[in-house]
């Protein structure tokens, strides 16, 4: 299973215990992914648009508790519209008096994921988003997020207008919001063990670069000297010097800190760096 299809049978399992809660989720699901029809003889039906058997078994359920319809029930325009009166026409904004409550507001962002949300695989990449059809409705998700101080946008993508997160810890926040603590904990450790792994590779590259730039400059020194024994002689340097260029071509892979515990009597690495630049100098003067 995906860890979407995770996060949505978390929330599948919470439920309210609240009926005005209740009402939040069930307006959420009826605004995102209801469907009205009518039977044969006319009486007005509803039902849920989603290949999400969990979600239209959680969407009678709720019916049940607050509005006492089981699945196959018939309504007739008084039931109907008692139930409009309580969550709001499903093609409008909700009322606000439905979700005044930071508790009903957090039923109805998860009733809104289970509806039309997804979330991608963090192992791969940090993104959460709700696909919605209406734009006000999307502008009103996008303003009930915001309102827990995450940060949401809106972009149109073909016939949706999608309501997205993409930062990690925004993430991490929506889904305390939505009362998905065992998704939020997976997320959690992904996100430290992804921490831990990229500063393990910074470190790594870092150290790999220091080290090329070590044996770059080794090897620059090694034939500088080796220029000067051979065109001038290295006893003929100044014994600073030559001590260093000694202990330079006897230790190849030698730190600049390492060479100077070497020298008698021992040399900090500014000095030893002094030195080998002199010495890369004089090398360069011999050869022009």
């Amino acid at each position: 299973m995906s860890f979407s299809g995770e996060v949505k049978e978390e929330l599948l399992e919470h439920m309210p215990a609240a009926r005005h809660c209740q009402m939040a989720e069930l307006s959420a699901m009826l605004h995102f992914c209801g469907q009205v029809g009518r039977d044969s003889e006319g009486n007005i039906t509803l039902g849920f648009q989603t290949e999400n058997r969990g979600l239209v078994t959680k969407g009678f359920t709720l019916l049940k508790k607050t509005y006492n319809i089981g699945v196959g029930d018939s309504l007739g325009e008084a039931e109907y519209r008692d139930i409009v009166r309580g969550v709001g026409e499903f093609d409008k904004p909700v009322s606000g008096v439905l979700i005044k409550n930071s508790c009903c507001k957090r039923a109805y962002i998860r009733g809104a994921f289970l509806s039309v949300g997804s979330i991608s695989d963090p192992e791969k990449g940090y993104h959460l988003e709700f696909a919605c059809t209406d734009e006000a409705l999307a502008e009103q998700l996008k303003d009930l997020i915001c309102g827990f101080d995450i940060e949401a946008k809106i972009v149109a993508r073909k016939k949706y207008f999608v309501v997205y997160i993409k930062e990690g810890s925004g993430i991490v926040d929506l889904l305390n919001v939505c009362e998905a603590p065992k998704a939020l904990m997976n997320l959690v450790n992904v996100r430290i063990l992804k921490g831990i792994s990229n500063s393990v590779n910074r470190r790594v590259n870092c150290e790999t670069a220091n080290l090329a730039k070590t044996v770059t400059a080794s090897s620059k020194q090694r034939a500088d000297i080796e220029y000067i024994r051979d065109h001038y002689g290295i006893y003929n340097l100044p014994d600073n010097l030559r001590y260093v260029a000694e202990v330079r071509l006897e230790y190849p892979d030698a730190t600049l800190k390492e060479l100077g515990e070497y020298l008698d009597p021992p040399v900090g690495k500014s000095g030893v760096n002094h030195r080998l630049r002199k010495i890369c100098e004089f090398a360069d003067k011999l050869r022009n």
